[in-house]
């Protein structure tokens, strides 16, 4: 850097911020010298740099595991950096094979781009979407003629994509690999090629295809992007990664009363890294938090319930904050039934068994969930508990049905 573009002693603190609060909660970023000089250049010329996240829209929902990565791009928009999420509605159709043992089925464009409209609808509780450029990468993907692919899959290796941990599991086990498999890694790096992106983030398990973005830039004589990895969120059971599959996770949409209840039941353990991951409470007040709990000044209890709280406020509002902890407050802590319980009609016969009625109502997703509920000793009505799988119930108005320690039904 020549004299005339040394920075000030003002710019310099300036970077010194931004770095301070972008590599929190980060796990690696290559180069991490390339992000001081990328930010450098940016207060220097003014212009914002460009920060991807490329998403394959194969699921219509997202739970706070997800917004681990998203809250990092709310960091640099708010900054002033360009946030590029890029929805791929072409990638999406071959389908991310990280992390997977077999080949996955392609979606429709009627499917993906069906779940893209949630998926904006969602990161838009965390976003300026007002700020945020939308880009699918269909627009540049499904442009490319054979010759182009061939020239694109030419800059890379099949011994270089075996080094990926999920291919070379299954190639060493003998299970099958489709050749449209080895595109994905191309096609994701192809759209930082395309979209000139500064830096990309994505979790742990995505540092071959961010690396693969870095790799193509070279190859296009681009400047070469930086790639940020955040830690992959344990869920609720404390040990697997946050899953819909596994029940373990809490649901950005879900209602205030069931996000607050699930945050309360998040092992004390990791309670700090929801902290620091999950929210945009400051490193400051997390420091202060571990302190009091080490020190005995504040109850693990009172600093989950401040999580909880802050949970709700996020993708809710404070009032409905403060309802569900005075609901927390009344159905657990003082054991009482709640007084909001929701009233259901019930239409069907006057002796049913159990695992049919809280099916019916709503309350189980599933009779093979309902069964394991009933088996757990989870389900209750007026206060009783029943454990026997075939017992008959019979339906009254008034009647009180709990399942678990969070979904209520009164019969009207």
């Amino acid at each position: 850097m020549s004299e005339k573009q040394e920075l000030t002693l003002e710019q310099q603190k300036e970077v010194d911020r931004q770095l301070e609060v972008l590599k929190r909660g980060v796990v690696e970023i290559v180069p991490e010298e390339d992000l001081r000089k990328k930010i450098e250049k940016s207060i220097l010329t003014g212009k914002p740099l460009k920060i991807k996240l490329g998403l394959d829209p194969t699921a219509p929902d997202i739970h706070i595991g997800h917004t681990v990565v998203i809250n990092k791009l709310r960091q640099f928009q708010d900054f002033g950096h360009t946030v590029q999420l890029l929805m791929g509605d072409f990638t999406a159709r071959v389908g991310d094979p990280t992390g997977k043992s077999e080949t996955r089925k392609q979606l429709t464009e009627e499917n993906v781009l069906e779940n893209a409209k949630t998926y904006v609808q969602q990161y838009g509780k965390i976003l300026d979407m007002s700020k945020t450029e939308l880009h699918y990468n269909s627009k540049w993907l499904s442009s490319l003629n054979f010759s182009d692919v061939v020239n694109l899959a030419a800059t890379m290796t099949v011994a270089r994509m075996l080094e990926r941990d999920d291919f070379s599991k299954r190639y060493t086990n003998n299970q099958p690999i489709s050749i449209h498999e080895f595109f994905y890694p191309l096609m994701q790096g192809y759209d930082s090629v395309a979209l000139e992106c500064d830096i990309e983030l994505g979790g742990t398990d995505q540092k071959f295809n961010l690396l693969m973005g870095r790799h193509l830039q070279k190859e296009y004589n681009k400047p070469q992007q930086v790639a940020i990895m955040t830690p992959l969120l344990e869920g609720l059971d404390g040990v697997n990664k946050m899953s819909k599959s596994l029940g373990n996770y809490i649901g950005i949409d879900e209602e205030p009363n069931q996000i607050y209840g699930k945050a309360m039941s998040i092992p004390d353990e990791l309670m700090l890294k929801y902290f620091e991951l999950t929210t945009p409470i400051s490193v400051e007040e997390i420091k202060e938090l571990e302190e009091g709990i080490q020190s005995g000044a504040v109850h693990p209890r009172d600093a989950k319930m401040k999580l909880a709280r802050t949970l709700v406020e996020l993708y809710h509002d404070g009032q409905a904050a403060e309802q569900a902890e005075a609901h927390f407050k009344t159905v657990f802590q003082q054991r009482a039934l709640p007084t909001d319980i929701p009233e259901a009609d019930w239409t069907g016969e006057a002796e049913v068994k159990i695992v049919d009625l809280i099916a019916e109502l709503g309350l189980v997703p599933s009779k093979g969930e309902g069964r394991r509920m009933v088996q757990q000793g989870a389900v209750k009505i007026d206060e009783q508990k029943i454990e026997d799988l075939n017992q008959e119930i019979s339906v009254a108005s008034g009647m009180i049905i709990q399942v678990g320690k969070r979904k209520f039904a009164k019969i009207k």
